[in-house]
Formats: structure tokens, C-alpha cells, sequence
């Protein structure tokens, strides 16, 4: 009977404990959520590619890769070469999609040879390579490829920072906060010196910026110490030349800077109102990492899922992830920064109101 009681025990704490509950249910909740929106946007209708190819040589294969291209709902657009090296240029510098080579009488021979130059960095360049080589595995038995990709140095490197940067960048940023800031608010609750502070003449609006403010400054200096850290060793670890940051502008740098400065306080509130909220750092740090997850996998679905779309500046962090990576490969888009900047604020000041109403509560607080 003991057995059962002690069941019965466990059962009743479980479900009548609202915390239990969500920290249970909430992961399954959030994938089904995430995942439902990275299959909308790979499911969704693409917008169909045209592809701008230089051509040498003749062979009924090119009708059978125009004939692909259309079933996939995109067109080719084939150009005579009239000179090989100004066309291989053209496809590095993003200017045509590939260039296509055959040899003499490809048709009539038994054997033959097709160069293709192509920009494996460049994603409709590489798309046509994908198309132009399996049409033809499929038109001849017997052919000779020879493919070269005119990669652009530069445009990988963007690539590569944009593509781990952000998600680096948030995750030391979650690590500096949550390291500081369960302490700080959960700790000081856990140990009743944060009681201490409440039966003070102290406003609520007050304590909560005294907690805030300076934590977020030092979470600020941590996270752009590993910005700086990361940024700068990361195209030496990749093999590329550190020549290559000087490729962004003073307003790139400003920009990823202020995106850095809007985010970080916006997620020492977050930790900061679930630290309120929980009874014990340990309780605290279950719903911080669940969070953690959460940050780092919205940054993964900005990562693989491209153009997501204008709606992303109204989601905090996941806009200025995706502000960032704009950044990072070049681009300088001012209004989506500034937006993102603003919404992370926004978000901030609510979170700080939030946590001034949690202090005032005694249920919370004391656990009454």
C-alpha cells in the first residue's frame, strides 16, 4: 500500500504543478511549431530560375535540358561564346550561370567530351550543373565530363560567415546571460535575499532595471568579445584570407554591432522573468535551456530556409538573426535592421514591465 501512496504522491505533485507540466510538454509543442513552419516555407511554391548559358559547340541535348528546365518551371537562355575566357569570368562574377562546352560532332561520335564551367557558390549556377549533368547521364551511355567550378572566394566566404556567425553569436550570447543572470535573480531569490530587497521602499520598476541594466552591459561586453573572437578567426579556420572582412563596409559593421546591442537585453529580461518566476536556479536553468533550444533552432531555420520573407523583423531575435545574415553576405538592409532593432526593444521594455509586475506579486515571490 506504501508503494501505491508514494505513486499516488508523485502523480498529484506532477499534475498539479503548472511548472512540471509545461516543462514536459513544451519541447514537443515548440518542434511541432518550428517544424511546421520550415515545411511551409521548403514546401512553398519556389520562383522558377532562368538560367544564362554560354555555348560552344552543337548537340540535340541542349533542346532535352531546355525541354527539363521547363517541366521544372524555369527556362535556359543559351548564348554563343565568342570568347571562352570573358565567358568563364562572366559565370565567376555572377554575371551568367554556366558555360557549356561540347566537343566536335558530340552527337555523331561514339564517345565525346562536354566541359562545363560553372559557380558552385552561386545557387542557380549550381542548380543548372545538377540539371545539365543528369540530363545528360540520361542522353548518352558513353561521354567524357569535365567540370571546373569558377568559385568566387569572396562570395564563399560571405557565405560561410553568414551561415555560422549568427548562430554563434547567439548562442554565446545565451551561454554569457544565463550564466549571470539565474544567478543574479533566481540565486538571490533561492538564498531570500532578494526578499531582502522587497520589504525595502525600493520601487518594483527600480529593482527591476538595477537587475537588468547591468547584467545586460555585462552580458554585452562577453558577447562581443566572442563576436570579435569569432568574425576574426573564422575565415582563417575555413582557409580564407582576413583580407576578405574588408569587404564590409563601416555600415555593415555598425549595423551587425547595433543588431548585437538590441538583442542582448532583450534576452537577459527573458531569463531574467523566468528566473522571477521559478523557485530555484535549477528550476530556472530547466526553462532557460528549453529557451536556449528554441533561440538556436529558429537560427537554424533563418539559415536553411532561404528568404523567409519580410514578417520576420515582428519575431525578436529570430529578426535579427536574419537582419545579421543579410549583413554578413553583403548586403546593407538598413530599414530591416533598424525595424529589428526597434521590435527587440519593444519587446525588452515589456519583458522589464513584466518582471516589475512578477515582483509585486507575493505568490511568486513567496510562494503564497
Amino acid at each position: 500500500m506504501k508503494f501505491f501512496a508514494l505513486m499516488k504522491k508523485e502523480f498529484h505533485r506532477f499534475f498539479h504543478d503548472p511548472r512540471l507540466i509545461i516543462t514536459m510538454l513544451l519541447p514537443g509543442i515548440i518542434i511541432f511549431l518550428l517544424y511546421g513552419i520550415l515545411g511551409e516555407a521548403l514546401n512553398s511554391e519556389k520562383e522558377a530560375r532562368q538560367y544564362h548559358v554560354y555555348l560552344s559547340g552543337n548537340s540535340a541535348v541542349t533542346a532535352v535540358i531546355s525541354e527539363a528546365a521547363q517541366k521544372n518551371g524555369d527556362s535556359v537562355e543559351w548564348m554563343s561564346i565568342d570568347d571562352r575566357e570573358a565567358a568563364k569570368d562572366a559565370v565567376h562574377d555572377g554575371k551568367a550561370t554556366a558555360v557549356l562546352v561540347f566537343s566536335e560532332n558530340f552527337d555523331a561520335t561514339e564517345g565525346g567530351n562536354v566541359d562545363i564551367f560553372y559557380n558552385a557558390s552561386d545557387e542557380t549556377s549550381a542548380a543548372f550543373y545538377s540539371l545539365a549533368t543528369s540530363v545528360l547521364n540520361v542522353y548518352r551511355v558513353r561521354f567524357t565530363v569535365t567540370s571546373e567550378s569558377l568559385l568566387n572566394d569572396e562570395v564563399v566566404g560571405m557565405q560561410i560567415l553568414c551561415s555560422i556567425l549568427p548562430l554563434l553569436i547567439v548562442a554565446f550570447v545565451f551561454s554569457a546571460c544565463m550564466s549571470l543572470t539565474l544567478e543574479s535573480v533566481a540565486g538571490e531569490k533561492e538564498r531570500g535575499t532578494l526578499s531582502t530587497i522587497l520589504v525595502t521602499s525600493a520601487k518594483r520598476s527600480h529593482i527591476a532595471l538595477g537587475k537588468i541594466v547591468p547584467l545586460a552591459c555585462i552580458s554585452m561586453l562577453g558577447a562581443l568579445s566572442s563576436f570579435l573572437g569569432t568574425a576574426l578567426s573564422m575565415p582563417k579556420l575555413m582557409g580564407l584570407s582576413l583580407n576578405m572582412l574588408g569587404a564590409y563596409g563601416f555600415w555593415n559593421y555598425f549595423f551587425i554591432l547595433l543588431l548585437i546591442v538590441s538583442f542582448v537585453p532583450l534576452i537577459v529580461s527573458l531569463i531574467a522573468v523566468v528566473s522571477t518566476y521559478s523557485k530555484s536556479v535549477k528550476e530556472a536553468s530547466a526553462y532557460t535551456g528549453m529557451l536556449m533550444i528554441f533561440s538556436i533552432i529558429l537560427t537554424l531555420v533563418a539559415t536553411f530556409v532561404p528568404a523567409l520573407g519580410d514578417w520576420t523583423v515582428a519575431i525578436p531575435v529570430l529578426n535579427a538573426v536574419v537582419a545579421m545574415q543579410g549583413l554578413l553576405a553583403g548586403a546593407l538592409p538598413v530599414w530591416q535592421s533598424l525595424v529589428s532593432v526597434g521590435v527587440n526593444l519593444a519587446f525588452t521594455a515589456i519583458l522589464v514591465f513584466c518582471m516589475t509586475m512578477m515582483l509585486s506579486d507575493e505568490r511568486i515571490m513567496f510562494g503564497k
